[in-house]
């Protein structure tokens, strides 16, 4: 999941790519990392986001599109439940903080 963010991940096809069942992949990979995979993928799409937002002058639809995300509403809603502020609202703090330091 790490080499591509973008793809549309399921439990299955994760599990597939693991060569191990998706009962399987769940208990390990929770027991392992702390949460189940496909929050763990949420919150690494999420991590770069943050990061191509700050970094980057793409738009917040085509961060989503990268991220495997089919529009940039659903996106903005993800972002914003983790991130508490929307993808727009972290660029501009995120410019902010950049050209204060």
């Amino acid at each position: 999941m790490h080499d591509a963010p973008g793809r549309p991940w399921t439990l299955a096809s994760l599990a597939a790519q693991a060569g191990v069942s998706r009962s399987t992949l769940a208990k390990r990979f929770t027991a392992l990392v702390g949460e189940p995979p496909l929050t763990y993928l949420t919150d690494w799409r999420m991590t770069l986001a943050a990061d191509l937002l700050a970094e980057s002058t793409a738009t917040v639809a085509a961060v989503a599109r990268h991220l495997g995300y089919a529009d940039a509403f659903g996106f903005s809603a993800a972002f914003k439940r983790v991130h508490g502020v929307s993808p727009s609202g972290h660029r501009r703090l995120t410019r902010v903080d950049a050209t204060a330091a």
